[in-house]
């Protein structure tokens, strides 16, 4: 069998590295190196291999060369756990891969086994980085770039309620950006995300905290009385009213005239909801923004055992802080 270079933009590079534990971008970049060696040659032999199967000689026989020169994709999962012996395999396969095989190789990144990965790269490995997305703003990326693969647009406030109302699991997150797509004409915003999901945890709870910093009362009742109704635990609900209620705190001490960028990177939210929250903060003075934490305080106690009534503690929250928003109603 020839042998080539590798091409870092090329899914049948001889090598491809991906590196990572989030097991949604793991899957897709074997995905990626499947689709298109089954696109250049209908036959292509598929082995997907666990780290214990690939045994000393295991790499051998899989690449040896073939009668029928059939094209071959090879993929190892948790590359970092193979036994040294294997390793010394692979790392002299990787001098010289051969032009008929993909060898993808799934590593978790890290130390362990830190020489295989060192070793791929200066062989000019095509890397794809899977890394865990345990930061809101990563999830948020990955829903804004979901969107953009499949052609469609979305507001930054539609990605944002998607994220909060699914979570942190990347495949369901694609899967409903996916159904949007399918379900829905022209530009995605919130409140066709909000139709769509309304009932999941962190969305009901956040939009129950929205309306009450937004003196909007009685629909706060109704999403509060709605979350609940659906299994929304009380706790998120406290906890998404002292987050919006701090947030409208901390721009509101913020320097006047400071650009979005520069208040995002020095209060910690993304630049959308700034300007959400410049919004919802008219209204609302030193003394609300007091009053309100300490209903929260007070509701949050309450629902954590200090009361014998979560839903009124709660209800009361809500009405308090709205009430701190439009002081002048009220």
């Amino acid at each position: 069998m020839a042998t080539r270079k590798n091409s870092t933009d090329d899914p049948l590079a001889p090598i491809t590295l991906a590196v990572g534990q989030e097991d949604l971008l793991l899957d897709r970049a074997v995905r990626e190196v499947v689709t298109a060696a089954r696109a250049a040659d209908a036959d292509t032999d598929v082995r997907d291999l666990a780290s214990e199967q690939l045994q000393p000689g295991t790499l051998a026989e899989l690449t040896s060369p073939s009668l029928f020169s059939e094209r071959k994709v090879l993929v190892v999962r948790n590359a970092q756990d193979l036994s040294a012996d294997t390793v010394k395999e692979v790392k002299a396969y990787l001098v010289a891969p051969f032009e008929e095989i993909a060898l993808v190789l799934l590593h978790a990144g890290g130390v362990k086994g830190k020489g295989l990965l060192d070793a791929a790269r200066k062989a000019g490995a095509r890397e794809i980085a899977c890394p865990k997305m345990t930061k809101p703003a990563d999830r948020m990326a990955f829903v804004r770039g979901e969107f953009r693969t499949l052609g469609r647009s979305a507001t930054p406030e539609a990605c944002q309620t998607l994220v909060d109302a699914i979570g942190s699991d990347l495949r369901e997150l694609a899967s409903a950006a996916a159904q949007l797509c399918a379900d829905v004409e022209g530009t995605i915003d919130e409140a066709v995300v909000g139709r769509y999901y309304t009932g999941r945890a962190e969305a009901s709870s956040f939009t129950v905290a929205d309306r009450a910093v937004e003196g909007r009362a009685a629909e706060a009742l109704e999403a509060l009385r709605w979350s609940l109704s659906t299994g929304v635990a009380p706790v998120l609900i406290t906890s998404a009213l002292a987050q919006a209620v701090r947030a409208i705190g901390k721009l509101a001490s913020a320097p006047r005239g400071a650009r979005p960028g520069d208040l995002a990177r020095d209060l910690g939210m993304p630049p959308w909801k700034i300007d959400r929250v410049r919004q919802q903060m008219r209204g609302w003075s030193a003394d609300g923004v007091s009053d309100a934490l300490r209903a929260v305080a007070a509701a949050d106690a309450g629902v954590k055992g200090g009361g014998d009534d979560p839903e009124y503690a709660l209800e009361k929250a809500v009405v308090a802080v709205a009430r701190a928003a439009r002081p002048q109603r009220g």
